[in-house]
């Protein structure tokens, strides 16, 4: 009778460890929800053409996925050309989309053109100015690349922020601290 204890003990200890063995293997395919990263960088895919005196949402964006505090770096490509008299300059800045405001400071000249000489030869320029700036956080929030075109004298018959293999618009962020 012992013996047969202990054999019943044995297979008893056998099915457990293979039920075992079968639930854990059910949930070893199980995947883990990805981790947004601290840090990311985006790029413009496309060229932004600015109208005079409005600011002009680009798509091009980042989402700083946790409270805390960020560092922010753009470098903003801006497009001009124009015909004398001409005086007429683009500004980019960092815009707050979760919140509806600028972020503080960061507000930048990205290129200007001004010819007053005579005569209508087209003057043009292509100019990339950084933005750098830092910003706390409560909560996910997405932040935007801005930019406008301001006609101070004459008109700009091209003002856009760009993009291409000869230089790239960027949107980075680090996270700091939480």
């Amino acid at each position: 009778m012992n013996r047969f204890r202990k054999s019943l003990a044995a297979v008893g200890t056998v099915v457990a460890l293979a039920t075992a063995a079968v639930v854990t293997q059910q949930n070893v395919g199980t995947a883990q929800p990805a981790v947004p990263p601290d840090f990311a960088v985006a790029h413009l895919n496309t060229q932004v053409n600015l109208p005079n005196g409005v600011w002009t949402d680009t798509p091009l964006t980042v989402t700083l996925p946790w409270p805390g505090t960020y560092a922010l770096d753009a470098d903003v490509r801006g497009r001009l050309s124009g015909t004398p008299s001409v005086n007429a300059y683009i500004t980019a800045r960092l815009w707050n989309d979760t919140t509806g405001t600028a972020v503080p400071f960061s507000e930048r000249i990205v290129n200007q053109i001004i010819d007053h000489n005579a005569g209508d030869a087209i003057t043009g320029s292509n100019q990339t100015a950084p933005i750098s700036e830092l910003i706390s956080v409560t909560g996910a929030t997405t932040i935007r690349v801005q930019a406008r075109r301001i006609d101070a004298v004459g008109a700009a018959s091209v003002a856009q922020l760009y993009s291409d293999a000869a230089g790239y618009t960027s949107l980075r962020y680090e996270r700091l601290s939480p």
